[in-house]
């Protein structure tokens, strides 16, 4: 009863400023009144043996947590479709309501402030995107205003078909500023000695582990919360359990780069459980310290998203054995949009006749690239030089890495190169491997022995065959070439790297 008498008390005030309460300004004075009540209550029976007495949060700790509480706003925002500079604008003017999502998070998780423990940033997120959520489906495209005014409803709504607003420059200014100013304290935070006259415990740590300062600088101007994370409640048993799965004490720095958000995530409720739901989806479980190491962030999805990937995954007619094969091979398509990039590269290929599944399996990497950039140039490039479509797609699922190399310091020069040589065409339609050789290392050395000796080889004998075989090869051709098959100097081609 008191509750409601207080929130009438609330609305009133804000009808008295000419302000129409919303239920979630409603929701907000509840959460104030019940904090409050809190608190009295705490007053009355501090003298009783059980009382509620909450444990103040560190400072560095609420630091840390805007900076997350931002981090999925601008995310959430982004997601909506508005411009990345569109959602810093809106975050920097809303502290205030990063203060409510920062009391929010502490309202729902109020048994883990009472033993102290930390929030870990999947946590924070899954109580925080839920709440947003909701805000807009309340407040549809006024969600930006209504958090740049927080707690006061914004005045008046946008037509439906108007465009976001562009701020004026000035403002856009004064918001780079804020936003510039809150990373400088995070990074200023990486060299600050405490009061031993030393680095903190946690840049001494990743000091230790190999990072150098100005890395973990980089990392903070990317990441602003790292610098708050603690060393034994979040950042050691993070990078001791990485160094447990096998991964080498030197690749630590490089997967801290990659995602500092790791180091917030807690291992017993989100890290192991999103490992042994991946294991389901067919990852191999002895190959985590590669997965780990090629891409980090595979741990920090979503179940949905990952569930969503690896349904399209079948869809597209891959086996489960296949899909975890991928998923092992190239953990980063978990990345991949599906509508945005997976779809429609799946449907380029289909123009062209390619089976996705072979090409998914053989080179998922290749779904990563864009389609106006990579894709159509390179198959472009191809019809100019006379091949067909049904040739391009022979080539293709033949050696499903060939969209990936660069068209002008790859494909161009080789092709050139080509030319010179001895071979119709149609000689790369049977072996488009061709493109995968280093020019000046493999393709050139031995193409120019072969001719020297002269002899003839395949292309795929030129290139594929090791330098112990090759030598073999060609000095039995060789031999062939004499009357009675007499003896020859032997030739030692050099040796050579097969990649580019």
């Amino acid at each position: 009863m008191q509750i409601s008498s207080s929130l009438r008390s609330s609305e009133v005030f804000l009808l008295a400023r000419g302000v129409k309460p919303s239920t979630r300004t409603q929701l907000w004075f509840t959460e104030k009144l019940i904090f409050r009540q809190e608190k009295s209550a705490a007053v009355r029976f501090k003298n009783l043996v059980v009382s509620f007495n909450p444990r103040p949060v560190p400072p560095s700790l609420i630091i840390a947590e805007k900076e997350e509480a931002k981090a999925v706003l601008s995310l959430f925002l982004k997601k909506l479709g508005f411009s990345n500079t569109f959602a810093v604008r809106t975050i920097n003017k809303s502290d205030l309501f990063i203060d409510h999502l920062v009391s929010r998070l502490h309202s729902v998780h109020k048994s883990r402030y009472l033993v102290g423990r930390e929030l870990t940033t999947l946590e924070i997120r899954d109580a925080l995107i839920p709440y947003l959520e909701s805000l807009h489906e309340e407040n549809g495209d006024l969600l930006p205003d209504m958090v740049a005014s927080f707690p006061n409803p914004p005045a008046k709504r946008r037509p439906e078909s108007s465009p976001v607003p562009v701020l004026p420059s000035s403002s856009a200014t004064d918001s780079a500023a804020a936003a510039d100013s809150r990373k400088l304290r995070a990074v200023s935070r990486v060299s600050e000695l405490g009061p031993e006259g030393a680095l903190r415990p946690q840049i001494l740590y990743l000091l230790d582990l190999g990072l150098k300062l100005e890395q973990i600088k980089v990392i903070t101007r990317k990441f602003p919360a790292f610098p708050y994370y603690s060393l034994e409640g979040k950042i050691r048993p993070v990078v001791e359990f990485l160094l447990d799965l096998g991964i080498p004490r030197s690749d630590i720095p490089t997967i801290l780069c990659k995602r500092p958000q790791i180091c917030g995530i807690s291992l017993s409720d989100n890290l192991k459980p999103t490992m042994a739901f991946l294991e389901t989806l067919g990852i191999d479980k002895n190959q985590w310290a590669k997965v780990i190491y090629r891409f980090p962030a595979i741990l920090t999805y979503s179940r949905q998203k990952l569930t969503a990937t690896a349904d399209f995954l079948s869809e597209t007619g891959l086996s489960e054995e296949s899909i975890g094969k991928v998923l092992t091979r190239c953990p980063n398509i978990i990345s991949y949009s599906i509508e945005d990039k997976l779809r429609p590269t799946i449907e380029y290929f289909k123009s062209l006749n390619v089976d996705v599944a072979v090409l998914l399996h053989r080179c998922p990497q290749t779904f990563g690239l864009s389609i106006e950039t990579n894709l159509k140039p390179v198959t472009e490039f191809f019809l100019e030089k006379g091949y067909t479509l049904d040739e391009i797609r022979i080539m293709i699922s033949r050696y499903g890495a060939l969209y990936t190399f660069s068209l002008n310091e790859n494909l161009m020069p080789k092709w050139e190169y080509f030319q010179t040589m001895d071979y119709p065409n149609s000689e790369l339609v049977k072996f488009p491997q061709f493109f995968g050789y280093s020019l000046e290392e493999r393709i050139k050395p031995r193409y120019e022995l072969v001719k020297s000796c002269g002899v003839k080889l395949l292309l795929n004998q030129v290139l594929s065959l090791s330098g112990r075989e090759f030598d073999r090869v060609v000095n039995k051709k060789m031999k062939k070439l004499l009357p009675n098959h007499g003896s020859t100097k032997s030739v030692k081609p050099k040796k050579a790297d097969i990649s580019d």
